[in-house]
């Protein structure tokens, strides 16, 4: 069996969480997997049973069809996974697409900000952006109202490919006002998600999916955000990935600039030139 299929089917069985895919998927080969190879594993007898159970599982190869009709499956180990997001403090091991999976190989910029953002941040992407598609850069977002949406929405415009990573299964649109959107950007970008299609959006999955957003990047550009956000998590993981932080400075009277400021403050670029990122 492929490796992306078993590991498809560790996705589907109960039981199986991140943590134990981490210690199968850390043992598996770089070839296809079988029985013998699981049973030899260095793992508890617990968890090799619970491996096994998923690797005969007859009902998961119906389920399996099913979602190869829906999207794209790429794995940890396949060469179409991207390596930058393959180096980062647990990198998702399976991913599910529609759209341009190429974009993957591109030279990445992450755009986060409040959901909340104001007409400055527009102002400034509407500046920014058209710089960025010039220079050829992929722009990723999280397809969240706000920032998100105001990014890929400027890329779109001005003929750049943008790639949108979000908190839930493809099958769902979250916002749904988003979804005229997020089909565009099925057809002319990428959708991401590492959930299985069908997982509706929950809170919790939001910030797991910002560890995505930084690791496909070579830099993260934060435009308005409060204190204590989303798009500072997306920051900070992208600082200690050892990508590029860019940030909109603001009025230090405004909330929403508080985040960005205080990213200046402990070392960010600010961005002073609509073209210096170019």
């Amino acid at each position: 069996m492929k490796i992306t299929n078993f590991l498809l089917r560790l996705k589907l069985q109960n039981g199986i969480g991140y943590v134990k895919m981490l210690q199968i998927a850390s043992q598996l080969p770089t070839s296809e997997v079988n029985p013998e190879i699981i049973k030899q594993m260095d793992l508890p007898s617990k968890l090799i049973k619970s491996a096994l159970t998923a690797f005969y599982d007859q009902q998961a190869e119906a389920k399996i069809t099913r979602i190869k009709k829906q999207c794209q499956i790429i794995s940890f180990f396949d060469q179409v996974y991207p390596q930058k997001l393959r180096e980062i403090y647990r990198p998702p091991l399976i991913l599910f697409a529609q759209g341009n999976l190429k974009l993957l190989q591109e030279n990445v910029i992450t755009i986060v900000g409040s959901r909340q953002a104001t007409d400055y941040s527009q102002l400034v992407l509407n500046k920014i952006v058209p710089q960025l598609v010039k220079s050829n850069f992929v722009i990723a977002s999280g397809l969240a109202m706000g920032v998100d949406v105001m990014a890929h929405s400027a890329t779109l415009n001005n003929g750049g490919k943008t790639i949108a990573v979000i908190g839930n299964g493809l099958n769902h649109f979250y916002p749904e006002r988003n979804s005229q959107i997020q089909r565009q950007i099925i057809n002319e970008g990428l959708v991401l998600s590492e959930y299985l299609p069908d997982t509706p959006p929950r809170p919790f999955r939001f910030p797991e999916r910002n560890r995505i957003l930084a690791g496909i990047a070579n830099s993260v550009i934060v435009t308005e955000a409060k204190e204590k956000s989303g798009s500072l998590i997306t920051a900070n993981i992208a600082l200690q990935e050892n990508r590029n932080i860019y940030a909109v400075p603001g009025p230090i009277n405004s909330q929403l600039s508080i985040g960005p400021n205080k990213l200046i403050e402990a070392g960010a670029t600010p961005i002073t030139d609509f073209s210096s990122l170019a």
